[in-house]
């Protein structure tokens, strides 16, 4: 048993009770089919007169950090800011379906990270080797921190990061990003939020134009807002009752032996009183396909291994190769806004949220789907039996499956075992069925904010009966 593993749970109490800046993924990049697009600008316009939680107004900090997250002269190129890659009419998410987003000062550098969304992160720990889980059962393990391999410890942190990238805003030092915002017609609101003579040291400058980003993330409701259909249902509200469709989904989210999605998705009562989170703040190993599509991707012996490397170094192997039980996890994002991502994993390599679950539910029954086949011949006419959800699309004859091909084979013992990804063998029966599938992308969609409920229940459709 590996050193992290985790135990099954079962169904959550926790399911009625919620308590209620820049790219920051690594820059650009091409989708699945390697096609590329410019990322596109703020589809929305910043409101007037913003107000926190309740209704209270921003602190002058978060209104300044409101005005820096839509301000793209803090980008070289004068095109990109943080809702570029982080709108708000997308969950705070990128607006397109790249599997990395473009950036630099010409927008054309892709990165090598999927971009995340920054809902939701209010509650996050700082990263810790063995954090306590908040299911209370799971064994402590690597959790917490931002970014795909939790790197920084804060929102002002990570906020940083993607101003200073050179495939994202692609600044050239802390004191081309202050001149900037010295010039901005905000700076007279900057200086009375820090301090009249706030731009005379450029370092305290940056660091409070982070630190402006971290309040307004945290005060303004739009990246916390529990407005989705679960949040009625947990709280017992109008509008929230679920379907049978949607029950029955979110049993096989909780069951240990189908989805077992709660297992790292937790969504009981969490850490610094959160609740319903839909994350265990975790980092995981599951062998996700290698994305080619990505441009570090096409370089030989070249691999994003997470928390072990290449972003950060503080556990990387102590030789090339040698035994690292941190390569290959990446961090267990919050499943919140899920069904609105265009892109899913670190690396971006799928862009829907069916074939996500299809990918947990027949990595181990039906590899070849997943992974490439070496040395196989392929048919001219797929079998009808043979499946087209996957990556792979080109059935084989013979040959042998790179199963896991984005890790070395030396990093593939640290693979997480527990269900539905329990290593079982290929072409036995997965252990969701075809309704457990479409039952569980109902109840996941319920997870979606900004829901409205109907003047009148629907009486039928696929989420209904």
């Amino acid at each position: 048993m590996r050193q992290f593993a985790k135990y099954a749970r079962g169904l959550v109490a926790g399911l009625t009770g919620v308590a209620l800046a820049a790219c920051g993924g690594g820059g650009g990049g091409t989708t699945a089919s390697g096609t590329q697009a410019s990322p596109g600008a703020p589809s929305a316009p910043v409101a007037p007169t913003p107000t926190g939680t309740a209704g209270a107004a921003l602190s002058l900090a978060a209104q300044v950090g409101q005005k820096l997250f839509f301000d793209p002269t803090l980008s070289a190129s004068g095109k990109m800011s943080c809702a570029t890659c982080h709108d708000p009419n997308h969950a705070h998410a990128p607006p397109n379906n790249l599997s990395v987003q473009l950036g630099g000062p010409n927008l054309n550098q892709p990165g090598s990270r999927a971009v995340p969304s920054l809902r939701y992160k209010e509650y996050t720990p700082a990263y810790a080797d063995l954090l306590s889980n908040p299911d209370g059962i799971s064994q402590p393990g690597p959790g917490g921190g931002f970014t795909w391999d939790g790197r920084v410890n804060t929102l002002a942190d990570q906020a940083a990061l993607p101003l200073m990238s050179p495939v994202e805003m692609a600044n050239v030092s802390q004191a081309a990003v202050v001149k900037a915002v010295q010039a901005a017609s905000y700076a007279p609101l900057f200086r009375q939020a820090f301090g009249s003579g706030v731009f005379a040291d450029a370092a305290t400058a940056f660091a409070n134009i982070a630190q402006a980003l971290q309040a307004y993330q945290r005060e303004d409701p739009g990246f916390h807002p529990y407005s989705s259909k679960f949040d009625l249902y947990a709280g017992n509200k109008v509008g929230g009752s679920l379907t049978a469709a949607e029950i029955r989904g979110m049993r096989v989210f909780t069951d240990p032996a189908r989805g077992n999605c709660a297992s790292c998705h937790y969504q009981g009562a969490g850490l610094n009183g959160s609740s319903a989170l839909f994350t265990d703040f975790s980092y995981e190993a599951i062998g996700v396909p290698r994305n080619m599509a990505i441009a570090a991707n096409q370089m030989a012996g070249y691999y994003d291994l997470g928390v072990c490397g290449p972003n950060r170094s503080d556990h990387a192997p102590a030789a090339p190769g040698a035994a690292d039980i941190y390569c290959g996890m990446f961090k267990t994002p919050t499943l919140r806004n899920a069904a609105t991502r265009q892109s899913f994993f670190h690396n971006g390599v799928m862009h829907t949220l069916e074939q996500v679950i299809r990918f947990y539910n027949t990595r181990d029954t039906y590899p070849e789907i997943w992974y490439p086949t070496v040395g196989g011949t392929p048919k001219a006419v797929a079998d009808a039996s043979f499946p087209t959800y996957g990556l792979i699309t080109t059935q084989y004859v013979g040959g042998a499956v790179r199963k896991y091909d984005d890790m070395p084979a030396g990093y593939v013992a640290n693979i997480d075992p527990q269900m539905p990804l329990d290593g079982r063998k290929p072409g036995s029966m997965p252990p969701m069925s075809e309704q457990n599938i479409s039952d569980l992308l109902c109840f996941l969609n319920t997870l979606t904010d900004g829901y409205k409920p109907p003047a009148s229940a629907p009486i039928s459709g696929a989420c209904v009966n």
